[in-house]
Parts: C-alpha cells; structure tokens; sequence
C-alpha cells in the first residue's frame, strides 16, 4: 500500500496493538450511513397540495365542454376546501396575532371569484398556492433529512479500553474526554481524539476534503466519522461527543440555513403592505358606493370586479414561469436547481468560492510523473510496470492509480510474490526474483541528497506525491501523482471571473502546496488551503460581511456547512456527498463543471423576463383597477383582462424552455 508524504514519520507504534485484531479484508469499508429521508406524501401539505390538483384536473373538461353544473361544481367546491384549508387555516391564526398572511387573501381573492360566478379562476388560484406551499413544505423537510443523516457518520459504538486491561463496548455517545478507545481496522473512529499508539492510513475526505487517506500514528489528531485502514489505532479522547467536528458540522448547517431568514423578513413586509392595502381598498369600493345611494347588488358587483381584477395571479405568473421554465432548462443540461429562489438567487452573486477535489479536479488519483534514475536501466514504461507488479493487490488509492496507468499503457505486469504492506510505509512484493518497495520517500529512502532526492522534490514542487520505487534496497524511480484537473475547469474560471468581475477563490483542505500549483493552472491566485468546515464558514460569512453574495461550489461533507452559509450552493453530483447534494441549493448531475457559469447567466436572463413580467403586470392591474373605480368596468372584460395579461406574463416565462436559451447562455449571450 503506497503511503501519501505529508504528514512527518511517527515513532513508537505498539507491536502490541496489531495483534488486537484480524486485519480487514482488501479494500472492505464500512457499511455506509442508512439515509432518513422524508416521504412527500408524509407531509400534509403535499398531500392537500396533490387532492386539489387531482380534483381541479378532473372538474376542468368537464367545466369546459358545458356538462351541468353538478357534475363540476362539487369537485371544484372540493378544491377549494382541500387546497384552500391550510393557508386559510395558517391565515387565521396569523389574524389571531393581528398579521395579514397573503396567502389568506388569495383565499379569500378565490371566494370572491367563486361569489360572482368565476369558479375556475378561483380554483386555479387555490392550486397554485396549494402547490407552492407544497413545495416549501418537501425542501424544508429534505433539509432536516440530511442534517439529521450526517450524524450517522459517527459509529454508533465504540470499543472503550479498561484500565484494568479488556475492553468494552459502549454508546460513542457516552465517551467522555480523556477515555481510551480501540480502533479496528476498516472501523469509523467513534470520537475526536489524539492517537496513542498503532500506525495506520484514514480516510478523512468527510472532514478535510483531502482526495487520498492520510497517514496517522502515534501523536496525530483524527476525527470522528473518519475511516480507518487497515492497521489498529489506539485513541485517547480529547473532545466530547457533542464537540466533535462531525457535531459542529451539524450545528453549523442548521445556523447557516437560519441565516436565510431576513430575505423572507421583507417579503413578509411586502405581503402585509399589499394585503391590508387591498382589503381596505376592497371594502371602500363595496361601501363608498352603497352610502352613495348605490344598490347592494351593483356595490357587491363593483366590489368584486375589484378584488379579481387587483389579484395578484399574474404578479404570481410573472415570477414562476420565468423561474421554472429556468429550472426546466437547466435540468435537461444537468443541472438541479432545487427551487424558484434557487434559481433566482444564482443571479445575484457576485463572489465565487470553488472547493479543489471532486470539483476542480475529477476526486481520482493518477499517474502524471514517471521519472526512472540513471544507472537503473529501466525505461519509463520499465518503472512502470515494476511498480504496478509489486502494488497489484493492493487496494490504496494510490496503488489503483499506479495499477490503472499500466493497464492503460498496456504493459506486461509480472506476478508478485510475498506481497506486504505496512501502513504510513508502503508495499514491498518479490517480482522476477528481486524485493520490489513501492511507498513514501521520508520512510523508504536514506537521509542525504542525491538524484532520487533531487527528484522527489521536483515531483513534490510541482504540487504532486512523490511515490519511490526501490529494487533490492536500491532506488531506481520516483513515480509522481495528482488528481487530475477537468478538462473545463480553466474556461469555467475564466467564465465565472467575467459574470461576478472577479475571480473565483479556491477554498480546500489539501496542503497549500497541491494548491496553489492547481490554482495557478485554472488562473486562480486566491488560495485558502488546509481548511477545516469551520474555516471555509468563516470566509464565506467575511465575505458577506462585506456585503457579497457568495456561490459556493462543492462536493464533500466537509463543503456542506460551506454550501447553506453562502447565498447559494452549488453541489457536484457524481462524487458529492449525500449531505452536500441535500444541503446545497442546486446539483451538477452530469459532473460537468461548465454548466455553472452557464446556470447563472441562465438566472440572469430568468431574472430580467421577471421585471420584464411585473411591468406588464403592473401595468395591466393599475389600467383595470382605474377603469373600475372611474368608470364602469364589465366583469367579462375585467376577467378578460386580468386573464390576458396572465396568459401574456405566462407566455414571455415560457420563453426560457427554448433549447436556444441554454445554447445562448452556455456561450456567453443573453436571450
């Protein structure tokens, strides 16, 4: 197993501790977390939301082709009891605290149809908002779904050693600090702690975002939830369960998700604003006329030619059919945005901070460096093969990596004999009757310099692991490997640079080293490295400090609190983590990192059909309303208009759906 050369040797591993246990088989991992996940029809709302659309469908052609009115009218009654109840019941309650919910005026909007003969307007009214309410209902539960799941990346148990000698297996939750744990290999580490004694590699993608296992030993820090290889560890305790990064992770998702709020605080102002101007508009143009002298049927009449024609559907219609047809759009080419706000938001950023492994780079380790030493009479392929011989069964990421090249160059392996591995070492195998080692520099190669030195550190400049292949005790080559970039990543930088004006910043937890060599290739000079979740939290609340609107970019747990504390997240999809695809507001399905300055601009046009919509709605609304109150204005014209300008406002959104609209913004252009 080839060992990664970051952290420094370690002393003093414990003979002992590897007799513990049985090693785990090659390549076995633990069982991954079971997912808890809210089912839509569990949520009332959805299942209100779903009635009212079922019974509006069916009562539609029946309404249409002219069948008697009982045939229609209960089933459009029952939309409006199934729909109508929770916002009206919400809206009831907010009566009681003296608020004016808007969602309760559209209810009352749609009675007021439905009074003066327009059953359908009403009804369709009602299944907006019902599925609308629906919606918000599933994406909040989604949220606390993943939250919640992300603690199932701690183990359940953890084996705590006794004083007195033995073991025991207790709740990970009862571990307190200072408590000595036994770690087996392939197990989860059950706390955050320092380790005392043992020698293994840990995946801990899950907190650092570091694409390759790391090695650990006596003296290093480890983390809860991380994965253990295949050597024992013993652990000391250093953090309370509920202190551990894996806790804080969770804390501070739900913070940076409450964070959202104050954007909802001035709809709220708005919605109260407009629905006490209209009820009190209502109510003057039913009893200014009637204290006049005005019949109560002619007052009524006006009143409720007023109260549709001032509805807000086609202020509704203007917002949703841009945004959705949006949605639409971006989901054929790959990309899930998970919302209307969503999709708006993307629009506004102005600051771009990408995450490195999985997303500027493809998360798989390769072989980019083959470097065979004078006097070892091996040719690159020669080195190659060596050492793919001798790493064959292993299953380190780096010795599938050095497999993989091989077998892509086609190279005759031979089959190896006596195959060991030491973790934090490397692999050693007999391969043509010579001891092949194949493993990290700081622990195979002897102090000094010399031209295997002189190459391991070019290899290591460059920003790549420096693996050396020794035969018989003696260097012959220093293979060098890295993750490689996508092949977009340059262009999209360039692409997100000239949308927010400037350039994007790299946040990641890989050594600064690795960093800075791959920023400097995508044109980034931004670079935050060696980050921890909170880390990254921390920059993107400095930036919006200043006033900002951050899009965070990312893949992996540790990008997750990252993702819900900026205005907008984006997750890559086919490596992301669960709790990243769940937490960020939209997903990159198709792994393709050129469709997120692409779904941006994309949001920018959506955004400018909206003001374009509102106007027109605005100005439809302002025209009727004057005709009704300084004139006599018919109700089928009054619905005539309201209508048209709804179908006007529908039609501009539905623009977006157009497969040139994404072909425009993947270039550059507006629609």
């Amino acid at each position: 197993m080839v060992w990664r050369s970051d952290p420094p040797p370690t002393e003093g591993s414990s003979p002992m501790t590897s007799t513990l246990t049985t090693p785990a088989p090659p390549g076995a991992r633990p069982a991954a977390p079971p997912r808890r996940r809210t089912r839509i029809l569990a949520l009332p709302e959805a299942r209100w939301a779903l009635a009212a659309l079922v019974l509006f469908l069916t009562a539609l052609p029946l309404y249409l082709l002219g069948a008697p009115a009982w045939l229609w009218g209960p089933l459009f009654a029952a939309v409006y009891a199934t729909g109508g109840w929770e916002p009206g019941w919400e809206g009831c309650k907010a009566l009681r605290e003296k608020t004016l919910d808007v969602d309760l005026l559209m209810v009352v909007a749609a009675l007021g149809a439905a009074a003066i003969g327009q059953v359908l307007d009403g009804a369709l009214l009602i299944v907006i908002f019902a599925t609308s309410g629906a919606l918000e209902a599933v994406a909040t539960a989604r949220t606390a779904d993943s939250v919640r799941g992300l603690l199932d990346l701690a183990p359940a148990t953890a084996t705590r050693l006794l004083p007195g000698g033995g073991e025991e297996t207790v709740p990970a939750g009862e571990l307190a600090v200072g408590d000595t744990v036994l770690v087996r290999p392939g197990e989860r580490i059950g706390a955050d702690g320092r380790v005392l004694a043992g020698e293994s590699e840990v995946d801990q993608a899950t907190i650092t975002g570091e694409p390759l296992p790391v090695a650990r030993g006596a003296g290093d820090e480890v983390f809860a939830g991380t994965v253990n290889g295949t050597g024992a560890l013993t652990v000391r305790v250093e953090r309370d369960p509920s202190e551990t990064v894996i806790a804080r992770i969770v804390k501070m998702v739900e913070e940076a998700s409450e964070t959202k709020a104050p954007t909802q605080l001035f709809i709220e102002k708005i919605e109260q604003r407009y629905s006490i101007g209209m009820v009190i508009a209502t109510l003057a143009v039913f009893a200014v006329p009637l204290a006049l002298g005005d019949e109560l049927r002619s007052a009524l009449l006006r009143a409720m030619t007023f109260m549709i024609v001032a509805s807000p559907c086609a202020v509704v219609l203007s917002t949703m059919p841009p945004l959705l047809s949006a949605i639409a759009n971006a989901g054929r080419h790959g990309v899930l945005a998970k919302s209307a706000v969503v999709m708006e938001r993307l629009g506004q950023i102005d600051t771009v901070a990408l995450d490195k492994t999985g997303t500027l780079t493809e998360g798989a380790p390769r072989v980019t460096d083959l470097r065979p030493l004078p006097g070892s009479g091996l040719t690159d392929d020669g080195l190659l093969a060596l050492a793919a011989a001798a790493e064959h069964p292993s299953e380190h990421p780096l010795g599938r990596a050095v497999t993989e090249a091989a077998r892509e160059r086609r190279l005759a392996v031979a089959d190896a004999a006596g195959f060991a591995s030491a973790p934090g070492r490397g692999v050693s195998a007999t391969v043509g009757g010579h001891t092949v080692q194949v493993g990290s520099p700081d622990r195979l190669l002897p102090g000094g310099a010399g031209p295997v030195r002189d190459a391991v550190r070019e290899v290591e400049d460059a920003g790549r692991t420096a693996v050396v292949v020794l035969r018989d005790g003696s260097p012959v080559g220093v293979l060098g490997i890295a993750d490689r970039l996508r092949p977009d990543a340059a262009a999209t930088v360039a692409a997100l640079t000239e949308l927010t004006g400037r350039p994007p910043v790299l946040l990641t937890g890989d050594n600064e080293r690795a960093a800075k060599h791959l920023a400097a290739q995508v044109g980034i000079t931004d670079v935050r490295a060696g980050l921890l979740p909170q880390d990254k939290v921390a920059a993107v609340r400095e930036w919006e400090g200043q006033g900002r609107r951050v899009l965070v970019v990312g893949d992996g747990v540790n990008d997750a609190p990252a993702l819900a504390a900026a205005h907008c997240g984006i997750a890559m999809g086919k490596a992301g983590s669960d709790l990243a695809l769940e937490t960020a507001d939209a997903v990159v399905v198709r792994d393709e990192l050129a469709t997120v300055p692409a779904v941006v601009r994309l949001s920018r046009t959506a955004r400018r059909l909206v003001v374009q919509n509102l106007a027109v709605a605005g100005t439809f609304i302002a025209v009727l309303v004057a005709w009704d109150l300084f004139g006599t204005l018919p109700l089928p014209l009054g619905v005539a208009g309201h209508e048209g300008s709804t179908v006007v406002v529908g039609l501009n959104g539905l623009r977006l759906l157009r497969e040139a609209a994404w072909k425009n913004t993947s270039e550059g252009d507006a629609v």
